[in-house]
């Protein structure tokens, strides 16, 4: 399958860009979710998170308090390394898992630090980036979230810039405050259907080689 890595910073719209690829029919796996599922109630990474770092990281929920964890990795870089050290090998089996059990016209990665990873380049075809300035992330994830400007600023400031993730872009999908649903439904929609006929090509080469 055509494997296309789709990234962009917090508020950009990369979830929504994700979902009208899937309803076009393209195979989806987000690591966002994954990291939500493995972190919610009865996850594989809670008991692991517990004996770290206590229970008053573990909401009466029983998922992770993303708030509470949030300021301890903000405040401790080792923090969040040890984090990462316990839940980044989780999302990467089930990341695997499903794309080995993925069908669609394409396959799309959707992962919110694929360039800070430094790891994506040599498993997709392309990086797709939804690109928007700055002030419209901060504007949305605060009509959304309740977070504040500087929880915000913090948020972004450990996510590469908007030009780093431009410049390893092989696609990009404007999505700033002046764009509407419809225009980046139409966008996203133009490179579906690129995405398809490369698909169609690269598959046409794997059967070539095989005969």
């Amino acid at each position: 399958m055509l494997k296309i890595g789709l990234t962009g910073g917090i508020g950009s719209g990369k979830s929504r860009v994700a979902d009208f690829f899937a309803s076009w029919g393209a195979a989806v796996v987000d690591t966002d979710v994954i990291a939500h599922e493995l972190t919610a109630p009865g996850g594989l990474a809670i008991e692991p998170i517990r004996q770290h770092f206590g229970a008053d990281l573990i909401s009466p929920t029983g998922a992770l308090d993303r708030q509470a964890m949030r300021e301890l990795v903000f405040a401790s870089p080792e923090a969040r390394h040890q984090l990462e050290a316990i839940i980044h090998p989780m999302i990467g089996a089930v990341t695997k898992r499903r794309a080995d059990s993925a069908q669609g016209c394409y396959l799309v990665f959707v992962v919110p630090l694929l360039v800070e990873s430094g790891r994506w380049r040599d498993q997709v075809e392309r990086i797709c980036v939804v690109d928007c300035d700055p002030a419209t992330q901060i504007a949305r994830v605060k009509a959304r979230s309740g977070l504040t400007s500087e929880a915000i600023g913090r948020i972004m400031s450990v996510q590469a810039s908007r030009e780093a993730r431009l410049a390893v872009a092989d696609d990009v999908i404007l999505n700033d405050g002046h764009t509407g649903l419809e225009e980046l439904e139409r966008r996203a929609q133009d490179l579906h259907r690129s995405w398809c006929a490369q698909a169609q090509h690269l598959a046409g080469q794997l059967s070539d080689s095989r005969s």
